[in-house]
């Protein structure tokens, strides 16, 4: 009897114990991500307690709830029936958030999101990463927990509730209780709340419920505008004025022989500031890098825009901003109305391709290449079943081996190719062996193939006419966080026998600054490319770099830098204090970013 008047409590109890089993591990399956010690993981899992779970226990018995209200008008209506459906589905889909956020931040270092969802619908990028017993104790873990979920709210709820006038009383005294507790959760739950340190990134997100952030990331408008309005619109606009400019087609500097040379593209995988020597990276990672950086024109202060391949590819041959929970990529609908370096270079003569060794079917890869005017696509299917050697196709040295035949072909027109690596990515498995960290090793074989392309294609008559540009896609996660800007600061080197003469660049730009820089220096006009800024330009005046990812971004000039949370609300990272302004930059920055993708949008 007792049991069944109090079983919404019971529910509660079990739903808390939940949710501390979940964020217990995430702490320690996360644990090569940082150590946290016992008072740490105590702190997190108590700020978590009292600033999510409470209330998210409250809200996902709202149904119980209402149905118990329900059973109070027909004491025959049969309880644990009505709701061991709605259990079912919320055990479940409780186990997967918690579990995809335990393993996946692991890797991408932010809550689980909605954003997950466009790269989960392309499931070869998470069966080429791991192997098969990976997936089958996560899958596991999952299903334990579902059943741990599922089973014991089945159980305490009674399958009738009491009969008597006063367990009726008692349970609609209760009900002024959950009412309270359900209006509470929607009102005052802020994910802020459990940010008790703005610089410990793991701790604030392992104390942040997964099914609270998972729930705030859904999107109930099409309208981009209403996603981000962080400022008054006056105020977005004052501080937005000025950062990019109309485009200018003069040059300061003129680097190159000539304005139309052949271009060779090496878009490097996950190659960032971290495993160059030169940028303060570890040392012999990249012997490659540091060998032939003094003969060619290195951007010490290049800045990849995003944290993934598909959004780096749209800033690098769109000149477009990226988004922390937009992958362009992907969504056909805008590609008609992006700007696209290739297509431009293709109205000056210019034949294209793009290479790259796996399947071109990932996050809608070919689709892209193709709008944006690539010709000539050569994936998995243009090299040999002896070839694919790896996890995601054919190995960085092959495919750049590919690259060099195809220069070598070249006779007479101008030329646009880029070879895209993809062996620098876990599993990490690499035909080459020179580093014990297994993560190290991989990239070290990158760069040993990209710089044995560049030697090989130093040996072509091509070579005097050529432009070799190494850019990454984007950084890499390895012992550091995304409020470490060397995360988004980049090597970028120009080379080849186009190049004026060696040397080094300390402007600060952005991934998606190359189409106009380039564009510019072949005295090609960019004024397709709103977001693009040529920063050799008189009007580049105030320069900066913008970097973001689902959970935040980084604004740096040359004041400092500054990384800010956008779900927190929290400035992770503000060296020097310029009292919020380059935050305030970095958000009309967004806002406006975000008003300019209803603009994309075919009528």
């Amino acid at each position: 009897m007792k049991r069944s008047i109090h079983y919404l409590e019971y529910l509660y109890c079990h739903l808390l114990i939940v949710f501390l089993i979940g964020r217990v591990g995430f702490i320690l399956n996360n644990r090569c991500v940082e150590e946290m010690s016992f008072l740490d993981a105590v702190g997190a899992c108590w700020r978590g307690f009292v600033g999510h779970d409470l209330m998210v226990a409250a809200l996902l018995l709202a149904v119980p709830w209402l149905v118990g209200l329900l059973a109070l008008k027909r004491p025959s209506l049969r309880l644990r029936a009505w709701l061991t459906p709605y259990y079912i589905i919320m055990g479940l889909c409780m186990a997967v958030i918690i579990v995809a956020d335990a393993v996946m931040y692991e890797f991408w270092q932010f809550k689980l999101g909605m954003v997950v969802l466009s790269y989960a619908s392309s499931p070869e990028g998470t069966t080429n990463s791991v192997s098969f017993a990976y997936i089958f104790v996560r899958f596991a873990a999952f299903l334990l927990l579902a059943l741990w979920t599922i089973v014991p709210c089945i159980l305490f709820t009674p399958k009738t509730l009491p009969k008597g006038q006063a367990e009726r009383l008692w349970m609609r005294n209760i009900s002024i209780i959950w009412t309270f507790l359900i209006v509470s959760a929607f009102c005052f739950m802020s994910e802020g709340d459990v940010y008790g340190n703005p610089h410990r990134s793991f701790a604030n997100h392992a104390a942040v419920n997964p099914v609270y952030a998972f729930a705030k990331s859904i999107r109930f408008t099409d309208d981009y505008g209403k996603r981000y309005n962080l400022l008054p619109e006056e105020d977005r606009t004052d501080f937005f004025r000025g950062l990019y400019p109309e485009p200018a087609d003069d040059i300061q500097d003129t680097l190159l022989t000539t304005q139309r040379p052949d271009i060779v593209v090496a878009f490097i995988e996950g190659f960032g500031s971290r495993f160059v020597k030169e940028l303060g990276g570890l040392p012999d990672v990249a012997p490659g890098w540091s060998r032939l950086i003094p003969e060619g024109i290195f951007w010490e202060n290049y800045y990849s825009n995003s944290f993934r391949t598909d959004r780096g590819t749209v800033s690098a041959f769109s000149g477009w901003l990226s988004y922390p929970d937009v992958g362009l990529m992907k969504q056909t609908e805008f590609h008609p109305a992006l700007p696209s370096l290739t297509r431009t270079l293709e109205q000056h003569g210019y034949e294209t391709g793009y290479i790259y060794g796996g399947a071109m079917t990932n996050m809608g890869k070919r689709q892209y290449l193709e709008d944006m005017g690539f010709r000539n696509l050569y994936d998995d299917t243009a090299f040999t079943p002896e070839q694919k050697s790896g996890s995601w196709g054919v190995p960085d040295s092959i495919a750049c081996q590919k690259a060099c035949e195809i220069v070598k072909d070249w006779q007479g027109g101008q030329h646009f190719l880029v070879v895209q690596t993809l062996s620098s990515h876990e599993p990490w498995d690499v035909p080459y062996h020179r580093l014990d960290d297994k993560k190290l090793n991989a990239f070290a074989y990158t760069d040993y193939s990209v710089a044995c392309m560049v030697d090989s294609l130093r040996q072509l008559p091509q070579w005097d006419n050529l432009l070799v540009i190494l850019i990454p896609d984007h950084g890499f996660l390895y012992k550091q966080s995304y409020d470490d800007p060397g995360f988004f600061r980049a090597p970028m080197l120009w080379l080849g026998g186009a190049v004026t003469e060696p040397r080094r660049m300390d402007i600060l730009m952005n991934q998606s600054d190359i189409p106009a820089t380039l564009l510019s220096q072949m005295g090609i006009q960019h004024k397709d490319f709103p977001w693009s800024r040529n920063v050799l330009s008189r009007t580049y005046t105030y320069p900066f770099v913008y970097c973001n990812y689902p959970a935040g971004m980084l604004f740096a000039d040359s004041t400092g830098t500054s990384i800010y949370d956008i779900n927190g609300d929290a400035v992770m990272m503000e060296q020097p204090n310029d009292n919020g302004q380059r935050i305030l930059r970095a958000k009309a920055i967004l806002q406006t970013s975000y008003d300019q993708l209803n603009n994309l949008r075919l009528p």
